[in-house]
């Protein structure tokens, strides 16, 4: 399996409004429930207002399209870096998932990863 980096640095955050977020960015994920209105985005495009934020997340996605039968995937990688006390910030699309670590992680859980099988690019 293939795992594909994301260059840029990312932030976990809650903002207000969704107002706030720049919806022309290349590059952000918004979840909204009852209790809070999250985004993952690019550290340059966090909205000036937050409620909170982490900053300090790069990420890698596992490439082409999933198809949702397939069981396990995001289980598997999870466990990998929980073995190796990685932890991680885990979203998912339609087509894949993506994975989050720490910047101080980052090259740690690849580097782990590719021990295990996975290919990196």
């Amino acid at each position: 399996m293939e795992l594909k980096r994301i260059e840029y640095d990312l932030t976990v955050c809650k903002v207000k409004d969704i107002s706030d977020i720049d919806m022309t960015a290349n590059f952000y994920f918004i979840g909204k429930t009852d209790e809070e209105l999250s985004l993952v985005c690019k550290t340059e495009d966090v909205p000036a207002e937050t409620i909170e934020r982490d900053d300090g997340w790069k990420g890698f996605r596992i490439q082409g399209i999933l198809d949702f039968s397939l069981i396990g995937i995001l289980s598997k990688l999870s466990g990998i870096l929980a073995e190796h006390k990685i932890g991680i910030f885990a979203v998912s699309t339609f087509n894949t998932d993506y994975i989050l670590v720490k910047k101080e992680n980052y090259n740690r859980a690849l580097e782990v990863l590719a021990s295990e099988g996975y290919r990196i690019v």
